[in-house]
Parts: C-alpha cells; structure tokens; sequence
C-alpha cells in the first residue's frame, strides 16, 4: 500500500509541475504578444518620429479590421433578382464621407485618392467603361491607360501667344460621384432582398478647355470601372469621420455594408438596355429612379403576403 501511495504522490507531484510549467509558458507568451501588440499599437500612433501621443489612450488600428464576409446564396434559392445602376452624388451632405477630405490628412484620406493610390501603385485593376453598354467590363486597363485616366491634356497659349500643352491631374475636388452597379435578390432561404454591389465607377467634372472652369451643362465623365468585393478589404481599413461620435469611427466599407448614403437609379435591367436619361430628362428622370425604387420595395412586401 506504502508502494501505491508513493507511487501516486510521485504521478501528482510530475504532473503538477507539467501543468504549471505549462500555465507559466502560455503566460509569458501572452505576456510577450500583448506588449508586442501595445508596442505596435504604440508605434502606430507615435509615428516613426516617436512624436508624444495625440490622444488620452490607444485607439484601434484601423489596419487589423477585416471585411464582413457576404451571406452565401445558391441559384436555386434566387427567387427574383433586379439589376440596377445608381448614382452617388457626392455633393449631397449625406455623401460628404466620401468626398472629404479633399486633400489627404494624417488620420483620413478621401475615397477617390484611396483609389487612385492603389491603382498606381497596382494594388487594383481597372477595367474600361463603355457608354453604351454598362454592361461591358471586357477591357482591362494597363497601367499606362490608368495614369492617362487620371489626367487631362489641355492646350493652352502662354504669354507670347504660342500654344502649349499642359497636364492636369484629376484630384479629389473634382469627383462629383460614383456610379455602382449592383444586383438585388430575394433569396428564400432568408426570406430577404439582399442587394449586393459589382462594379463602382468614379464620376469627374467636365473642364471647359476655354475657359478651365467646370461646365454645369456637359454632365460628368465615367473614368473607368473597378470590381468591388477586390476593392473591400482595401476599404475596410480606411477610417471614416463620424459626425455623431468620434470614438465610433467608421470605414468606407462600413459605409457600403450598411448602405449609408444617398444615391438615385439611372439605370434598370430592361429590353432596350438604355438608362433613363435615353427617354426621360431632369425631374422626370428623377421620378423614373425613385418608381423603379419603389417598386423594389414592393416586390419585397409582396413576397410576405398570405
């Protein structure tokens, strides 16, 4: 029995220090990543010029957030699904997010520089638009058709009277909105619509080579058209201000995800494939985006009818 007893005290006694041995190591690791994240957290916020913190205590790093995954739908669960084309307008002050700040920040940066930055630096690709079947995104744009993009040529004379050739890049004051082409499904699964964004497109002003001032009258110009979900985790680790709260800063995905902004239709899935400004102009065409909206909205209340 003596033998037992000590055999069993020796098993404890080993077994007791594994196990604390074992606590003291995943202690100190935790130890190490917690202090490796403060260090981090710390540089992020210090700057490379160990400047003093600008702030009572750490705020998240905007860079660790990642993208909300996408319900999973099968065909078969599709019950009906409208293809629309909407229009952002950044002017509207709901939209103001997306627009500002016209000149890049420490702390933010505006939606059309965030593109352009990964554009030239390759991080995205851009695909051409066709004005007249939105439809078509065949053409994948090189880096030098980019660039060309971004810009404008105007030919202007100097002061001696001879015509000259001058380059002007296309900066953020000059985004007047985005064009998004989006699906939207009632999938049955769920008993919900689920709209879901494809391709976003960034509208610029038309300069008048005459006079270089923006021409009210000429419309916008599409750029080019970039696939969204390749475009999230990009927009996912942007901050964006919060009117309401400062501690409760968003990101440009955030902003999509959760649809706050204000757009109208310009364009519905139909049998002539054109967009409403083809047949109706001004308010009429207004109207014509809010119908196709509304009855989207109908289509959903419908299904829930007995």
């Amino acid at each position: 029995m003596n033998v037992i007893m000590r055999t069993l005290s020796k098993i404890f006694s080993v077994s007791f220090l594994v196990f604390f041995g074992w606590e003291f190591s995943a202690a100190q690791v935790n130890n190490n990543n917690n202090n490796n994240t403060n260090n981090n957290n710390q540089s992020n916020i210090l700057g490379p010029k160990n400047l003093p913190r600008d702030a009572a205590y750490d705020h998240q790093d905007a860079s660790q957030r990642r993208v909300v995954p996408p319900a999973y739908m099968r065909a078969s669960d599709i019950m009906w699904e409208e293809r629309v084309w909407r229009v952002i307008d950044t002017r509207q002050k709901i939209n103001e997010q997306l627009y500002y700040p016209v000149q890049k920040n420490l702390n933010r940066i505006s939606l059309y520089d965030l593109l352009k930055q990964a554009l030239v630096a390759g991080e995205l690709t851009a695909y051409s638009f066709n004005a007249v079947d939105w439809d078509d995104y065949s053409e994948p744009l090189t880096l030098t058709e980019v660039k060309a993009k971004l810009s404008s040529v105007d030919t202007i004379p100097d002061e001696n009277g001879n015509m000259k050739a001058v380059v002007n890049d296309i900066t953020s004051d000059k985004i007047r909105g985005y064009m998004l082409k989006e699906d939207w499904h009632f999938e049955k699964q769920r008993s919900v619509i689920d709209p879901r964004i494809l391709w976003i497109c960034p509208q610029v002003v038309t300069i008048n080579k005459n006079t270089q001032q923006e021409d009210p009258t000429a419309g916008n110009t599409n750029l080019f058209w970039l696939y969204f979900p390749d475009l999230r985790p990009l927009l996912a680790k942007t901050p964006v201000f919060n009117q309401e709260n400062d501690a409760q800063w968003l990101s440009l995905d955030d902003i999509f995800w959760k649809r706050q902004f204000a757009s109208y239709i310009v364009q519905q899935s139909n049998v002539f494939n054109r967009s409403i400004e083809a047949y109706m102009k001004g308010l009429d065409a207004l109207a014509e985006g809010n119908k196709i909206h509304d009855k989207i909205q109908a289509i959903e209340n419908d299904m829930w009818q007995y």
